[in-house]
């Protein structure tokens, strides 16, 4: 299939996570078929941390790593 945004450029497809991503190389547009987004939103939303406001924020100071969640995992080409 032919990107819609390029018109002469052929889509590449990878796998994420079960999910088929369609994307252009060129202009790096994403395409998705039916029900892959409300795949990606299923996903994201049990990878996500449970709601913390009930949690005693710590005394120390917390080093913040970065962490790859689902949606960049999906859109890292």
């Amino acid at each position: 299939m032919k990107c819609p945004s390029c018109s002469e450029v052929e889509l590449l497809q990878k796998d994420r996570n079960g999910i088929e991503v369609d994307y252009c190389p060129n202009c790096r547009g994403v395409w998705l078929d039916r029900g892959e987004l409300d795949k990606i939103i299923e996903r994201s939303t049990m990878d996500s941390p449970p709601d913390s406001s009930d949690v005693k924020q710590p005394e120390k100071p917390v080093v913040h790593r970065q962490k790859r969640n689902l949606i960049t995992e999906l859109f890292d080409f």
